[in-house]
């Protein structure tokens, strides 16, 4: 057992942070940074072509994370990739050490760099976690025998309790619960309030930990690009106002996220933490929350 799934099984509360594969061949600022979370977050996670944007291969990455004790959770999308490819890289990633994956349908190919590349979309989260069921039991896509051994990967989802299709939440997170998933990490949040009826009227009873998403605001302009360009998110005006009032507004903005983890830990298991381009500010805010280091032993 790992220590995330430890740590699960021990009821804790979880944090996990996101961390961005570098562009380029030279991972030196992504170890640098996951190191300082070492002993401060459960897991961190890698992403993969998040916001369709071309990032070193998030199992490569994952793999230099583990070499270094660092667990990591490994994303994997459908975007990019077919079935062949998705199993390939699965069963890659087990052989490497690989044991957590967040099993996403992947960002549209307009919001990245790449807007003129194909999109394959074989898979969606759903299904991709019905594969790693699948591939854990032994068998590929077509129940065909995997000759050399199964996998035991540890799936999670993603999950937006800020939809505005409260029907649509509750089939998608059931269809996710039944695909296998053991663990789900929501988008931004930034309505506590509807964390709470989501916690309590679709996640009740289904006794896996929600980790709510929360984002470092560097400014008020960072919170208008968001709003603008993230599809789902409507940071409030309060907050906005906040940021455009402090003389200090990344400051205000770690002040915000040691908040929203404390408001977290009132509702949920647990906190995934995105602080893009300032992953070191992580452990402040952290500290700020009063949430104490961790012992991954």
């Amino acid at each position: 057992m790992n220590h995330f799934q430890k740590a699960i099984a021990n009821k804790e509360f979880l944090i996990t942070a996101e961390v961005t594969p570098p562009k380029g061949g030279n991972p030196q600022r992504m170890l640098e940074v996951a190191e300082l979370l070492k002993n401060r977050v459960h897991a961190v996670n890698i992403t993969d072509g998040s916001r369709a944007v071309l990032r070193m291969s998030s199992i490569a990455a994952c793999y230099l994370l583990l070499q270094r004790g660092i667990e990591p959770i490994c994303q994997v999308t459908g975007r990019d990739r077919n079935a062949i490819a998705l199993q390939a890289d699965l069963m890659g990633a087990y052989a490497l050490g690989i044991r957590n994956i967040l099993a996403l349908t992947g960002d549209p190919l307009k919001a990245g760099d790449h807007p003129k590349s194909k999109a394959v979309f074989e898979l969606e989260s759903v299904r991709l976690l019905q594969l790693i069921e699948q591939l854990n039991k032994g068998f590929d896509i077509n129940n065909k025998p995997l000759t050399d051994g199964n996998l035991d990967l540890f799936a999670g989802a993603a999950v937006d309790p800020q939809s505005n299709s409260w029907s649509g939440l509750q089939r998608r997170f059931e269809a996710k619960l039944l695909a296998g998933a053991k663990f789900f990490q929501s988008q931004l949040i930034t309505d506590f309030d509807k964390l709470d009826l989501f916690m309590n009227q679709v996640a009740i009873g289904c006794d896996r930990p929600i980790l709510a998403g929360i984002f470092l605001l560097k400014s008020a302009k960072n919170a208008l690009f968001i709003n603008k360009n993230v599809p789902g998110v409507n940071i409030p005006e309060t907050i906005i106002k906040r940021l455009e009032k402090a003389e200090k507004p990344l400051e205000e903005g770690i002040k915000i996220a040691a908040e929203q983890i404390k408001l977290a830990k009132n509702i949920c298991q647990g906190v995934h933490l995105m602080a893009v381009k300032k992953e070191d500010l992580i452990p402040e805010i952290l500290d700020l929350a009063q949430i104490k280091a961790i012992s991954n032993s």
